[in-house]
């Protein structure tokens, strides 16, 4: 990597919290994709799952129909896939059909033959997040005493168990999950330590887009009203050479990486 990439977010879903419902049929889908790919995306992060706070899973027929016709048509389109996904079965189709990399928010603690999936499949990327529970839970768990240390630590379990289930390190890319099981602080105070994340020896993907810890700071309710203040983190994350950042918007992070890229020289 020669800069931090930027992962286009391409939602399927009903109940997203920033743009659900708007790419819901497989042609607004197919359309949006192409249009994160005009603007510059590195990476389409296809979901056919929402995990905002609260919501219910949706089944696995469900996620498999929404998913992998919009995963084959935009491979056929030259597009780099990421398909966010926690369960293996739907991991196994999208590498099938073609995809790079599986973006799992549970790091493959919510359905245990992901790490077989992945490991079986060795040119794949694997993005494991840490992870406390699903959506309709996981707010219970943001409870820490030393949200940086904990949080540290139990990527680093992670890793050993993805490690000891035959995956290869080169595979591996961790995501502290920002948002999942955090309140605004933590995830503050993670952000404010991502050097500390890096030490852990692997690349690092950083999903804060639009996020309402970012809304309570600049009083925007609205998540589309939040663009300005995730751009200056994706300035910020860029500049500490994080691998990658995972945005609703493309362009203009890459525009803001360019300027960070282009001060380093």
């Amino acid at each position: 990597m020669s800069r931090t990439l930027v992962m286009g977010i391409l939602n399927i879903t009903p109940d997203s919290f920033a743009d659900g419902g708007k790419y819901l049929s497989k042609e607004d889908a197919i359309t949006q994709g192409r249009r994160l790919i005009a603007e510059g995306a590195d990476i389409i992060d296809v979901g056919g799952e929402s995990t905002k706070p609260g919501v219910d899973r949706v089944s696995e027929a469900d996620e498999l129909e929404r998913v992998i016709p919009v995963v084959t048509e935009l491979v056929k389109d030259g597009a780099v896939i990421s398909v966010d996904t926690m369960r293996s079965e739907v991991a196994k189709q999208a590498i099938a059909a073609g995809a790079s990399y599986i973006n799992d928010v549970s790091g493959g603690l919510a359905d245990e033959k992901m790490a077989s999936v992945i490991a079986q499949n060795p040119k794949v990327q694997y993005i494991a997040m840490h992870w406390r529970g699903h959506s309709k839970e996981m707010q219970k768990q943001a409870v820490y005493k030393d949200v940086v240390k904990e949080v540290k630590d139990e990527l680093d379990e992670r890793v050993s168990q993805l490690l000891k289930a035959g995956i290869d390190p080169e595979q591996i890319i961790l995501d502290p999950g920002i948002g999942f099981a955090k309140e605004s602080e933590h995830n503050w105070e993670i952000l404010r330590n991502i050097e500390r994340f890096q030490l852990l020896g692997y690349p690092l993907l950083i999903g804060a887009s639009r996020k309402r810890f970012l809304g309570e700071l600049v009083n925007a309710p609205e998540p589309d009203k939040r663009e300005a203040a995730t751009i200056a983190l994706t300035t910020e994350l860029a500049r500490l050479k994080v691998w990658g950042v995972r945005t609703h918007a493309v362009k203009a992070h890459q525009d803001a990486i360019s300027v960070v890229e282009r001060l380093r020289k």
